[in-house]
């Protein structure tokens, strides 16, 4: 069922993203010639009109393949040269480049204020004054592997509703009151009552504390905050999906450049990344916790495919978007060899980047 719901995920986050460069393309008069999805080799296609639209074998992606974006002959001076997108106005081009980025940033948005109408799981820490969070727990964000919590089987989104160790108990559950009543117990067991799902089942477990932290303190391995519901009316609903989505972004360009930094320094690692494997056990995740954090975790990867299809890398929107501007800088057109050329080996990269990825996840799983 995850992998099912992954697929899903995927398709419309590529249909999306597609529909942006597909529709821009057609709006300015430019040739489509193909609307797929996955990568080759092609299991089917129909054509419609001037586009064919097909089903490829790889589902990791997806293309829209445009008339002249690979400049060549045919395409620069054949008989359709006017409706090329090489020969289109720079201005027109970068819309066609951008907008698969816009229409991203534009999903997550829609998805979070979705939620935020429906009831959007949010910090204590970080609500805003113009509304009040209902149904406030204690939530478990992450948890460490190999920790005391990872091995009782605590999972990220569980509430804690309860601390006990013998008679005593916890009556204002809060982190730091379960992180006095950790220090006070040493590394004897606790009681840990929680809610799990989208049916808030009640779970409890025996969680005993490990003294193995760089300060030698008892700690079972979780990061937590108190979580509430926010749902909201629709035109707040609407700003405040907004303002998450900005906030997101920011993140997630901070985020990307440490990991694109430490990698330069020599410090990169993988653990911090993770392919088509490593998320269909999230969507698993996000499923088991509702519907609302499911649609978050679309909203999260929508933002993501964004940032990163900007980069200025070649075979990116990004990249072509970069050799546009070199070539309103220099006043004439980069040599198409070249640029064909570099995009093909930036397409390589990025695939065989996925590969390792994809075989990082899977070691993972054993």
């Amino acid at each position: 069922m995850s992998i099912i719901i992954f697929i899903i995920i995927l398709l419309v986050l590529v249909l999306v993203h597609e529909f942006g460069h597909f529709s821009t393309a057609k709006k300015f008069g430019i040739r489509v010639d193909e609307f797929g999805f996955g990568f080759p080799p092609k299991l089917f296609g129909k054509k419609f009109g001037e586009t064919e639209y097909s089903l490829n074998l790889l589902p990791i992606g997806g293309f829209v393949k445009i008339f002249g974006e690979n400049p060549d002959e045919e395409s620069t001076t054949g008989p359709d040269a006017k409706r090329s997108f090489v020969n289109k106005p720079a201005w027109q081009q970068a819309i066609v480049l951008f907008a698969g980025v816009f229409m991203n940033l534009l999903l997550a948005w829609m998805l979070f204020s979705i939620g935020f109408m429906s009831g959007f799981p949010t910090s204590v820490s970080d609500k805003s004054k113009n509304y009040e969070l209902k149904d406030v727990n204690l939530t478990v964000v992450s948890v460490m592997k190999e920790s005391p919590a990872s091995l009782a089987g605590l999972l990220p989104g569980d509430k804690i509703v309860s601390i006990t160790a013998g008679k005593e108990e916890v009556s204002d559950i809060n982190p730091d009151t379960l992180k006095s009543f950790i220090l006070s117990h040493g590394n004897r067991a606790i009681n840990i009552g929680y809610l799990r799902g989208k049916n808030n089942e009640f779970h409890s477990v025996a969680v005993t504390p490990s003294m193995n932290g760089d300060d030698s303190k008892p700690q079972i391995g979780i990061a937590m905050d108190m979580i509430g519901t926010a749902k909201l009316p629709f035109f707040l609903a609407l700003k405040e999906g907004a303002a998450f989505t900005l906030y997101v972004t920011k993140g997630t360009v901070v985020g990307l450049y440490t990991l694109v930094a430490d990698g330069v320094r020599g410090k990169g690692s993988l653990e911090s990344v993770t392919g088509p494997v490593g998320m269909v056990g999230i969507v698993n995740n996000a499923y088991q916790f509702g519907l609302i954090y499911l649609l978050s975790f679309t909203a999260l990867i929508s933002v993501n495919l964004a940032i990163i299809n900007l980069l200025p890398f070649p075979a990116l929107d990004g990249g072509r978007l970069f050799f546009l501007m070199i070539e309103k800088i220099k006043g004439s057109r980069i040599n198409p060899k070249f640029a064909n050329t570099a995009n093909m080996i930036g397409f390589c990269i990025l695939i065989l980047l996925m590969v390792v990825v994809t075989f990082h996840d899977v070691a993972n799983l054993f």
